[in-house]
């Protein structure tokens, strides 16, 4: 038995001209009968590292009975020459967030999965309040179950005002330990009273998770890192996924 959240999230490996790059951190959204891969948008494509991998792969649960056999699945970053990738702007700026449809046909027959919904996002920003509690799912430094290819969980809170974007930016901060590899990964809050449409995943995906923070005029030597995490606001996905 495994919970269904752990089925959300898909470790991802970048790679470029067959080369492998880095490990991130990343979960299926589903609309309409379409499926999304979802993950930031720096993993795929990012100016300031010069980290432009032009296809990635994920593991895919291949057996309901039995969680340790897997597949990869590869998923190409460009076709005909153009990303392939949802991105979008706000106007605070780039949004550190992509959608990359995936056709569902082209998945093994026996692919085992669980993905978060419209349904699944929040209604009112008011719903969450300040150190409310939250998980962070994912794939830190690559770690994870390498048995049952499943992830690991973090827990942190809400660090800042929810319903206020932090300094205008488009997302909200997290106090949890993570770690490089992370990147991509859903921020949730348990439903403590789920309706029948979240089926078996009672959980509300509130963001996803970026980047650590740091201050800048932090001395190295006296001061601890600063333990503070962006997290995009997860109805960026309503735009990203539109048709």
């Amino acid at each position: 038995m495994i919970e269904s959240l752990l089925l959300t999230a898909a470790r991802i490996i970048t790679f470029g001209q067959r080369q492998r790059q880095t490990n991130a951190s990343g979960f299926f959204f589903t609309r309409d009968e379409r499926l999304y891969l979802v993950t930031s948008r720096h993993v795929i494509f990012d100016e300031p590292s010069r980290h432009f991998p032009d296809r990635i792969e994920i593991e895919l649960h291949t057996n309901a009975g039995n969680m340790a056999e897997s597949t990869g699945f590869s998923i190409p970053l460009y076709r005909e020459g153009r990303s392939v990738w949802h991105q979008g702007r706000d106007r605070a700026g780039k949004i550190d967030v992509a959608a990359i449809e995936i056709n569902r046909t082209a998945l093994p027959a026996s692919t085992v999965y669980r993905a978060f919904t419209p349904q699944h996002l929040l209604q009112r920003f008011d719903q969450v309040e300040v150190g409310s509690s939250l998980l962070v799912l994912g794939f830190p430094l690559g770690f994870h179950d390498t048995l049952h290819h499943v992830p690991v969980v973090r827990h942190g809170i809400v660090a800042s005002s929810f319903g206020l974007r932090f300094q205008g930016e488009g997302y909200f901060l997290t106090d949890a330990r993570t770690h490089r590899g992370s990147s991509g990964a859903p921020v949730v809050m348990r439903i403590s009273e789920p309706a029948a449409d979240f089926g078996d995943l009672p959980w509300r995906l509130l963001g996803i998770h970026s980047a650590r923070l740091d201050v800048g005029t932090r001395d190295m030597h006296l001061d601890e890192v600063l333990g503070l995490n962006c997290a995009w606001y997860a109805d960026i996905l309503l735009t990203l996924t539109q048709r």
